[in-house]
């Protein structure tokens, strides 16, 4: 048995080991450096993470050896030469791999038509780390796994543990790999290059050989029986999902409020089968059936039965002939199932069709009239005012289903705050119970909105206070549609306003009133404007008490 002693001395054994006080670093060593900025595992340094006096007999003999060196040149000045950057293998060689062509014999057993299939392989060589890739391109349709045979890594040589390197692997010979020998025939022009250059000598190029089976299929079977009149599978393989597309008219005028209806005929070449399909139109009024016609075989010619049929179903043995691509024919009005559509196009397909099988049909689209919507031009006509909320509220409920509060002008409202242009009036009537009264007509500019007071007369038997609510007040024939409202323009003194059947004569008005009007004299007529600096003009220089706010004024007399 033998025994580890310390540098004490002593066995290493549990107990009879000291700890080392003067030992000051007790982190973990660094297994990885940099070099030129690339990461290599560095060379460990004496008394971290290695013995001691086996770090100074390498010191010692690296010393030994520069001692004993004998240089190159004794004399003279040598041209010291540039030394290359240092670059590590897995970033020079990165993205640089080998590729090989190969392939595999694979013995089939218990069948009498081959006795072994051969499957082609590409094996890649990653130079980076030595590894290797085998994959075997995917064939359709062929029934057996393939793609990835041997995922990535360093493959095994031998018994000894020795792996493949790419020294070992040339043209012409066999790689055996987990039971299973590869022979490999070519290469790919980089491959070549990279083993010319190293020095290899690559053998000369093999020809893949050819699968027996595959060569067998290629060769067309013998028929041992009467092929049928018509190729079936055939017509699947080569029609399949192949459909003329025909755009036409349902004449359905003769039935009771029968009219010309939109339809798509299908004709499905896989098969020769015919689907009809209604076009809908929204707001038509009709069910939206999907399908007018389902999908089947037409006939077009029966055969003479010598008694009725008491089935609905027709068998092929009853029919002749059925309906073929040829009898469509654009621009012309063909019967199916006793009713009449009239071809007027076809979708681009189906003319590519008709011009490459049947070149002597000529095509020739038909100009359809297209059917006038009478509810887009019929103009929209809004019902009469019926006096409830205002005019705009209420055209709202005409203009959607859930009415929304007509738009404000927020700008407009804000800058004509608290402005008010106030005017005196009296009623127009026949009644002479209304000679007396008064009244003050305002007129807010924020909204365009009017209210109308009446001032209280003693002894006149009429409760005086607020005549008219803020609205704004329509001329008389404006209509929903177009209304038009008084302005500040049509109040001009001694001017006639309609209130709601209620005439109204202005007959004064206060000085704001012409201020604001001479401010924005571009909007306002000259007429408006002449007659409020008369009237105010003469009340100022008579300087009448009626010439106050609320106050009539007599009329200056001639």
């Amino acid at each position: 048995m033998s025994w580890h002693w310390n540098s004490h001395g002593l066995p290493f054994l549990p107990g009879y080991t000291f700890r080392d006080v003067t030992k000051s670093a007790f982190h973990r060593p660094q297994t990885l450096g940099y070099n030129n900025g690339y990461a290599l595992p560095r060379r460990p340094i004496a008394g971290i993470g290695q013995d001691p006096l086996l770090s100074e007999q390498l010191i010692q003999q690296e010393m030994s050896e520069l001692a004993f060196e004998t240089p190159d040149i004794t004399y003279g000045s040598s041209d010291e030469s540039l030394s290359e950057d240092f670059i590590p293998a897995h970033v020079a060689l990165d993205k640089k791999v080998l590729r090989f062509y190969a392939y595999f014999e694979e013995d089939i057993l218990y069948s009498p038509e081959e006795v072994y299939r051969v499957r082609p392989v590409v094996i890649y060589y990653y130079l980076e780390d030595d590894s290797m890739y085998i994959y075997e391109p995917v064939v359709e349709n062929s029934g057996i796994p393939q793609g990835k045979r041997i995922k990535r890594q360093r493959l095994p040589k031998n018994e000894h543990g020795e792996h493949y390197q790419w020294k070992d692997l040339n043209l012409g010979m066999d790689l055996e790999m987990f039971g299973v020998k590869y022979r490999i025939t070519q290469c790919d022009a980089f491959t070549k290059e990279f083993m010319e250059r190293e020095g290899m000598v690559l053998n000369d190029p093999e020809p893949m050989p050819v699968d027996p089976y595959s060569k067998r299929r290629k060769i067309p079977q013998p028929y041992y029986k009467t092929p049928s009149e018509f190729d079936r599978m055939h017509q699947f393989l080569t029609m399949d999902r192949k459909v003329l597309r025909f755009f036409a008219l349902w004449d359905d005028t003769d039935s009771v409020c029968g009219a010309t209806k939109p339809v798509t005929i299908h004709y499905y070449l896989v098969d020769d089968t015919v689907e009809i399909r209604e076009i809908h139109e929204p707001n038509s009024g009709r069910d939206p059936f999907p399908v007018l016609m389902r999908r089947q075989k037409l006939p077009k010619i029966f055969k003479p039965q010598p008694f009725p049929s008491c089935v609905l179903e027709v068998s092929k043995h009853e029919v002749d002939e059925y309906y073929s691509p040829k009898d469509f024919q654009v621009g012309h009005t063909m019967k199916l199932r006793g009713r009449r559509f009239l071809l007027y196009d076809c979708d681009r397909f189906t003319k590519e069709y008709f011009q490459k099988n049947h070149p002597d049909m000529e095509i020739k689209p038909t100009d359809v009239p297209k059917k006038v919507d009478m509810l887009q031009n019929r103009k929209k006509e809004f019902p009469p005012y019926n006096g409830f909320g205002s005019l705009e509220d209420s055209l709202q409920n005409c203009l959607s289903l859930i009415p929304e509060p007509p738009k404000k002008n927020v700008l407009k409202m804000l800058e004509n705050d608290h402005k008010v242009l106030r005017y005196s009036a009296r009623l127009d009537s026949q009644n002479p119970k209304d000679e007396g009264r008064h009244f003050i007509l305002s007129y807010f500019l924020s909204n365009d909105m009017v209210s109308i007071f009446e001032k209280s007369t003693r002894n006149s038997g009429i409760i005086g206070g607020k005549f008219l609510e803020k609205t704004r007040i329509p001329k008389p024939g404006s209509t929903v549609q177009n209304p038009e409202f008084y302005s500040p323009a049509d109040f001009a003194i001694g001017a006639n306003i309609e209130v709601f059947s209620h005439r109204f004569v202005l007959t004064n008005a206060d000085h704001y009133v012409l201020t604001y009007l001479e401010a924005n004299s571009s909007q306002i007529p000259s007429q408006t404007l002449d007659s409020l600096r008369q009237k105010l003009s003469v009340g100022t220089a008579n300087n009448q008490p009626g010439e106050q706010y609320g106050d009539e004024v007599p009329e200056p007399s001639s």
